[in-house]
C-alpha cells in the first residue's frame, strides 16, 4: 500500500481518489452529519426471529454481513434487531456509505468520526503512513481504550465502495476488530474480499434475502388491520405473498396505497410499487441491460449458457444472468443447479408487460437448445409456447410419455387450448401425450375421451402404451385392483418401451403399497429405479425414489423415508444442467408430510412455502397435499377459522384445475369434519361424515393419500364417540380392521388403537385405558409419530392428562407435553419409588369422589379391611398422611 499522502493510485481509475486531500477538503462537522442511526418506524412488524437471529451474530471481534437485493429491508432489520439485542443508542455508529467515499482517506475520516477517534490521532499520521498503518493506529488506539463507547460499528451500503485501495481497508477492519466490538456490513453485493478465514474461527455470519424475507405468518400480521377492515381477504393476502415472496418494500408501498386508497389494484400495476421497480430496483441500469432482463423475464428458469444462446435473437443484449445477480438484482440462484437462476415472480410480471418483439423465435431457439441436450420436455414447453405445430409434433414424435411426468403441467394444458384441432388429429402419438398430460393433472375423463377418440389402427399400433395409460388412470381413480390387472397387461405385452415400463411400474408400486403389499411395491419400485438409470432419466429417478419413501411412510418408518427423501433430494441437486422438476416437487412435499407427523411444523413450513408454491406453477396434484398440510397445521394450533380458508381455496384450485372430484372431495370433507369436531360442531361434522359414505364404502385408495380410507372410518368413528354411540363406533372399528385385513397402514393403526382406548375408557375405566395409551406411545415415540395424537387432541384431553405423569419421560413424553398442555410438574413430582397399583388406583379415584371406606368396600365388593390397607398403601407411595393430602398429591402427579 502507498504512503497516506502519497498520492499514486493502486489503479488509474482511481488515482485522484488515493491521493492524499488537504486538511481543508476533509470538513469533519460536515462528515458527522453522516454518522446517525436511522430511525424505527412507529408501524413497523415486530419480527421477534430475525431479530434473534441478528443478535446472535454479533459476536465479539466478529462481522455479520447482511447481503440482498434493494428493497428487502435490511438497514431496517439491522436497526430493529440491535435495538431488540438491548444496545443503547449511543453504542451504534452507523455509517451510510456513498459514492464519494472511495477515497482512502475520506474512508478513513468516517472511521475516525464514527469510532470516536480524537482529529489529533490523525495529524500524528501524517509523516508517510500508509493507509493501513492509519487505519492500524486507529485500532490499536480504540483497542486501549477501557470501556469504548462504539459497541458496533454498522457500514451500509457497501456497494458503494469499488476502490481496490477502499476495500482492502475494509478487509483489514473486518480482520482486526477490537475484542470489545463487533461490526456490521450491509450491502446489496457479495462483498469483494474473502471471508472464509473469519467463517472458521467463527468469527463471520452471513444473512440472506432468504431471512429478510417476511414469512406467510409475517405476511398477515403485517395486513391485519386490512384484513380486519375487509380490505383484503386471506386469499388476496396468501396471493400477495405468491408474487411478491415476502418482498419488504414492495409490501410497505402497497400497505400504504390501501392505506390511502380504497380502490385495490394488483400489486404490480400499483403506482408507488412500479416506481419503486423502475427506479429504485432497475435505475441505474441501461437500456441494453433492460432489455436483457426482460428477454430474461419471458423464461421461468434461465442459465448463462442458455441466455448466450438466445442472446443474438434479444436487440442490444447487456449482460448475462450472472451479471446481473451480481449487480445486486432481486434473482434468486436456484439450490443445487449450478448457475440456473429465477425473478423474483413481482419482478418477472412487471418486466413480461408488454410483450417484447422476437418472443416466438426466442421461445424455438430455446426449445432447439433443450430438445439437443435431449430435454425433451422443456423443449416440448418451448416449442408450444414459440406456436409451432410441426416442431411441437415433432418433439411428441422422439419424446416419450414418461419425459412427460416432469414437465410443467399448467403449460401444457394452457397451451393446448391453442393447439389447432387438426395437430392432435394429424399425430396420434400427440394425443396419447396429451392424455398423459390429462392424466397427470387430475382430469381422467378427459384423458379418457383422447384415447378413446384412437382410431382401430391407432388403438392397436399403440395398444401397450394405451394399457400402461389406462393402469396409470385407474391408480389415480383409486382401484387399486384394476390398475394392478391394467398394468401387467401392458407389461406383458412386450412392446413397450423403456420409460413407459419404468411408468407402468411405477404404478404398480403404488397400486401394492395402497394394498398393503409392501415388498410387492418395494419390487416394482426397484423395478422402476433401475429403468430410469437405464434410461438416464433423473426426474424419474427422483419419483421411484418418492415411490419407496411411500412405502416406508406405509410401514410408519419416518426416519428411514427421511432419510430416503432428503437423500433424493441431495441427488437431484446434483443435475446442474436442468431445471427443477415435479419428481422434486414430490420428494420435497412428502419431507413435508414426515415433518408434519413427527411434529415439525416449523420445518414444515418452510418447506411448504417453496414447494408448494412450484406446485401452484406448474398445476402438480401435489398441491392438495400442501394445502391438507396447511390445513392440518393451522388445526393444531387452533387457527380453525384459516383452516377453512385453506380448504376453500383448495377447492376452488381443484374446481378452477377441473379435476375429477373424486380425487379432492373426500379428502376435503374429511378435513372440514375434523375441523369440526375441534370446534365441537359435531352436527355440521356428521354432515361431512355423511357426504363421505359413498367414499368409504367404495374402499378406493387416492394415490396421494394412500391412508384416506382408513382415516375415514376413523372419522366416523369420532362422530359416533361424539355422539356417545360406542357400540356403533366399536362396530365400524372392527369392520375397518377386517377390510384391510391385517395390513394397515401403521399412520392408520396408531389412529385405531387411540380410538379404542377412548372406548376401552367408557367400558372398563381409565386404568385400563391409560395402559393402552402408555403402549401405543411407547410405539409412536420410536419413530416420534406424533400426528395422531394432534389429530385426536380434543378426544384425548383427559386421558392424556390423567396417564401423563405414568409414561416414562422421552422426547416424545415431552412433545406431548407441549402439544396437551400438560403443566410441567415441580421437581420430585411424577415420579413415584413405588407405582401406584390398578386396584390401588380404582381406590383412589373412588376416595377423590368423595365415598366413605364402607361405600368403596360395598362398590368395588370386597371388605373394609382390604379398602383399609390400599388406602394406607396409597398414603405411604404419595408420602401423605390424610385423604384430602392424597387426593392433592394425586392430582398434582396426574393420577386423578
Amino acid at each position: 500500500m502507498k504512503p497516506f499522502n502519497d498520492g499514486c493510485a493502486a489503479n488509474d481509475e482511481f488515482q485522484s481518489a488515493n491521493s492524499g486531500l488537504q486538511r481543508g477538503e476533509l470538513v469533519r462537522d460536515l462528515l458527522r452529519q453522516r454518522v446517525q442511526v436511522p430511525v424505527i418506524p412507529s408501524d413497523s412488524l415486530e419480527r421477534p426471529q430475525l431479530n434473534q437471529r441478528i443478535a446472535e451474530g454479533l459476536l465479539p471481534r466478529g462481522a455479520l454481513f447482511v447481503e440482498a437485493p434493494g428493497g428487502y429491508g435490511k438497514s431496517h432489520a439491522v436497526n430493529a434487531g440491535l435495538h431488540s439485542a438491548g444496545f443503547a443508542p449511543e453504542t451504534l455508529r452507523w455509517v451510510s456509505l456513498n459514492a464519494r467515499d472511495n477515497s482512502p482517506s475520506r474512508f478513513l475520516t468516517l472511521i475516525g468520526i464514527a469510532l470516536d477517534l480524537p482529529e489529533a490521532s490523525e495529524n500524528s499520521l501524517q509523516g508517510g503512513a500508509t493507509f493501513s498503518d492509519a487505519l492500524a493506529m486507529m485500532l490499536v488506539a480504540l483497542g486501549r481504550q477501557r470501556n469504548p463507547v462504539c459497541r458496533v460499528l454498522i457500514l451500509d451500503n457497501l456497494q458503494n465502495l469499488s476502490n481496490p485501495a477502499v476495500v482492502a481497508l475494509l478487509q483489514q477492519l473486518v480482520t482486526e476488530v477490537p475484542d470489545k466490538m463487533s461490526v456490521v456490513l450491509i450491502s446489496r453485493k457479495v462483498l469483494p474480499f474473502e471471508t472464509h478465514g473469519l467463517e472458521l474461527e467463527n468469527r463471520f455470519n452471513r444473512l440472506g434475502s432468504d431471512k429478510l424475507e417476511f414469512s406467510r405468518s409475517e405476511m398477515f400480521g403485517y395486513f391485519r388491520q386490512a384484513l380486519e377492515s375487509r380490505q383484503l381477504t386471506s386469499v388476496a393476502v396468501d396471493n400477495l405473498y405468491g408474487i411478491t415472496e415476502g418482498w419488504a418494500t414492495p409490501l410497505a408501498l402497497y400497505r400504504r396505497e390501501l392505506i390511502r386508497d380504497s380502490e385495490r389494484k394488483p400489486v404490480q400495476e400499483t403506482a408507488s410499487v412500479e416506481r419503486f421497480l423502475k427506479d429504485s430496483v432497475l435505475g441505474g441500469l441501461t437500456p441494453a441491460q433492460r432489455q436483457s432482463l426482460r428477454a430474461m423475464a419471458e423464461l421461468e428458469l434461465f442459465s448463462d449458457e442458455l441466455f448466450a444462446d438466445l442472446e443474438p435473437l434479444i436487440p442490444d443484449a447487456g449482460f448475462a444472468p450472472s451479471q446481473a445477480l451480481d449487480l445486486g438484482l432481486p434473482l434468486k440462484v436456484i439450490p443445487g443447479r449450478g448457475r440456473w437462476y429465477r425473478f423474483n415472480p413481482l419482478l418477472q410480471e412487471w418486466l413480461k408487460a408488454p410483450v417484447m418483439a422476437g418472443y416466438n423465435e426466442r421461445m424455438l431457439r430455446a426449445s432447439w437448445w433443450f430438445g439437443a441436450r435431449d430435454q425433451f420436455p422443456e423443449a416440448l414447453k418451448c416449442a408450444l409456447l414459440a406456436g409451432d405445430a410441426e416442431e411441437v409434433i415433432r418433439i411428441a414424435s422422439e419424446g416419450s410419455e414418461a419425459l412427460l411426468l416432469g414437465q410443467d403441467t399448467a403449460s401444457l394444458l394452457r397451451l393446448r387450448k391453442s393447439l389447432p384441432s387438426r395437430v392432435l388429429e394429424r399425430s396420434a402419438r400427440l394425443r396419447i401425450v396429451y392424455s398423459w398430460v390429462h392424466a397427470i393433472g387430475g382430469q381422467f375423463r378427459q384423458a379418457k375421451a383422447l384415447i378413446d377418440g384412437l382410431t382401430e389402427p391407432d388403438q392397436r399400433e399403440h395398444a401397450a402404451r394405451i394399457q400402461a395409460l389406462k393402469a396409470f388412470i385407474l391408480r389415480g381413480e383409486g382401484s387399486v385392483g384394476d390398475a394392478l390387472v391394467m398394468a401387467d397387461k401392458a407389461l406383458s405385452g412386450g412392446e413397450l418401451s423403456t420409460q413407459g415400463q419404468l411408468v407402468t411400474q411405477m404404478v404398480r408400486s403404488s397400486a401394492l403399497c395402497a394394498a398393503g403389499r409392501f415388498n410387492g411395491a418395494r419390487e416394482a419400485n426397484r423395478a422402476a429405479a433401475r429403468l430410469a438409470r437405464e434410461a438416464g432419466d433423473s426426474g424419474s429417478e427422483a419419483l421411484a425414489v418418492y415411490a419407496h419413501a411411500r412405502i416406508e411412510l406405509g410401514k410408519g418408518a419416518l426416519k428411514h423415508a427421511e432419510q430416503l427423501l432428503r437423500t433424493g433430494l441431495d441427488t437431484a441437486m446434483q443435475e446442474l444442467a436442468r431445471p427443477a422438476r415435479i419428481g422434486e416437487t414430490r420428494l420435497q412435499l412428502n419431507l413435508v408430510l414426515v415433518l408434519w407427523h413427527q411434529g415439525r411444523h416449523a420445518e414444515a413450513d418452510r418447506l411448504l412455502v417453496r414447494c408448494g408454491r412450484h406446485a401452484e406453477q406448474t398445476r402438480d396434484l401435489g398441491l392438495l397435499l400442501a394445502m391438507t398440510v396447511r390445513v392440518l397445521m393451522c388445526r393444531v394450533s387452533g387457527r380453525i377459522e384459516e383452516a377453512f380458508v385453506w380448504i376453500g381455496r383448495a377447492e376452488r384450485t381443484m374446481h378452477a384445475w377441473q379435476v375429477d372430484e373424486s380425487l379432492f372431495v373426500p379428502v376435503l370433507e374429511a378435513l372440514k369434519a375434523s375441523c369440526w369436531l375441534a370446534q365441537n360442531q359435531v352436527d355440521s361434522a356428521a354432515q361431512a361424515v355423511m357426504k363421505l359414505e359413498p367414499y368409504r364404502r367404495a374402499g378406493c385408495v387416492p394415490e396421494l393419500f394412500p391412508m384416506m380410507p382408513g382415516l375415514l372410518d376413523c372419522m366416523q368413528v369420532r362422530v359416533d364417540l361424539a355422539r356417545g354411540e360406542y357400540i356403533r363406533a366399536r362396530e365400524t372399528l372392527q369392520e375397518s380392521r377386517q377390510r384391510y385385513d391385517e395390513a394397515i397402514p401403521w399412520g392408520v393403526e396408531l389412529h385405531m388403537r387411540l380410538l379404542e382406548a377412548l372406548l376401552i375408557q367408557e367400558e372398563k375405566g381409565a386404568t385400563v385405558a391409560q395402559k393402552i395409551l402408555a403402549s401405543v406411545v411407547a410405539e409412536a415415540s420410536r419413530e416420534h409419530f406424533i400426528s395422531p395424537f394432534a389429530e385426536l387432541r380434543n378426544e384425548l384431553q383427559s386421558l392424556v392428562e390423567k396417564g401423563f405423569y405414568q409414561l416414562p419421560e422421552s422426547a416424545f413424553r415431552e412433545a406431548l407435553g407441549r402439544l396437551y398442555e400438560v403443566e410441567p410438574v415441580a421437581e420430585g413430582i411424577g415420579s413415584l419409588a413405588e407405582p401406584i397399583s390398578d386396584r390401588e388406583h380404582g381406590v383412589l379415584e373412588l376416595i377423590a369422589k368423595g365415598l366413605s371406606n364402607q361405600e368403596i368396600a360395598d362398590k368395588l365388593h370386597i371388605s373394609l379391611h382390604t379398602v383399609k390397607t390400599h388406602a394406607r398403601r396409597i398414603n405411604a407411595k404419595l408420602e401423605v398422611r390424610s385423604r384430602t393430602q392424597a387426593i392433592v398429591r394425586a392430582r398434582e402427579l396426574g393420577l386423578l
